[in-house]
């Protein structure tokens, strides 16, 4: 096994620099692109290790070509958020992840056959979806862990996590810092801009799915799109973020075509009780959901 990770830098306008980090098994003919988005106060460290640990080096050694993202002041992004930055997830959906895939497409000769999202990077990936309809046709299948829109649980971690940290607490100190310094808090892996926050603090609301910089109806968009088949992956113990009725209702909401929602967790005859983060980090995850995502892969790699 040869898995060489490698930073892929994006210049994106004259002060942001994007970050993809490429992960493929050098020793093995190049299979289909993978592309990774994660979710809020996080960033692509989500999906691997730099000693070849998690979900994108796991496909790489099964022949795919990994790419995850960070998006712009996340992870290895330049700079890092502070109060200066003015972007949002508006900004993400139209000049972020479409820089990443024209990245990838000119790296590899064509787009990524697969799109991967960890929670909030699933809304994201969507919502790009409905901005730019022609990548449907590029995205063989999509795998999102533990995504939901908006918040309908009444779990008691909900109410701790949602209405008072994300809705309460986090505006406050987003205004007080210029920025929401969720990492220092120890509420995420990475900062969020203030704008960013608001505008995905008012989608998790069961508000309406418009952008709130242009109006922009995703909603109404995403309703008439067939997109690409998806299997959801949610985690037993995810009770505050993403439980299983979240996760039916954002599947509700995405459109036509083929989506599948599984539930991890030893109720289900797997190997561990999953929450929102390890579903994607614990050592067992290769032995449940990581060998369900490559079979739904193939799946449609072969349909195709």
């Amino acid at each position: 096994m040869a898995i060489v990770q490698e930073s892929v830098f994006i210049k994106l306008t004259e002060q942001q620099t994007l970050h993809l980090r490429r992960i493929a098994d050098n020793s093995k003919e190049s299979g289909p692109a993978v592309f990774f988005m994660h979710g809020a106060v996080e960033n692509g460290k989500i999906f691997y290790t730099h000693s070849n640990k998690g979900l994108a080096p796991f496909l790489a050694e099964q022949g795919y070509v990994c790419y995850v993202a960070d998006l712009r002041g996340r992870g290895e992004s330049k700079p890092a958020i502070s109060k200066h930055a003015e972007y949002g997830q508006t900004e993400a959906i139209i000049e972020d992840i479409p820089a990443f895939i024209s990245k990838i497409t000119e790296r590899e000769g064509k787009p990524p056959a697969f799109w991967v999202a960890h929670s909030w990077g699933g809304v994201l990936m969507n919502s790009v979806f409905a901005r730019f309809p022609q990548y449907i046709h590029d995205v063989k299948a999509c795998a999102y862990f533990g995504t939901k829109r908006s918040l309908y649980n009444h779990h008691p971690q909900k109410y701790l996590q949602g209405n008072l940290i994300w809705y309460f607490l986090a505006p406050i100190l987003a205004k007080k810092h210029g920025y929401l310094p969720a990492r220092k808090l120890k509420w995420g892996s990475d900062d969020e801009t203030k704008k960013s926050h608001y505008q995905s603090m008012q989608w998790a609301k069961r508000k309406p799915w418009v952008d709130s910089d242009d109006g922009f109806d995703y909603a109404q968009v995403v309703a008439g799109l067939t997109l690409p088949p998806t299997l959801h992956i949610g985690g037993v113990k995810d009770k505050a973020l993403a439980q299983q009725i979240d996760i039916e209702k954002f599947i509700e909401e995405s459109g036509l075509g083929v989506q599948t929602l599984q539930m991890y967790g030893k109720q289900h005859g797997h190997q561990f009780d999953y929450d929102h983060i390890n579903m994607l980090t614990h050592p067992s995850a290769k032995l449940d959901q990581f060998k369900d995502v490559l079979a739904w892969f193939e799946q449609y790699s072969i349909a195709s």
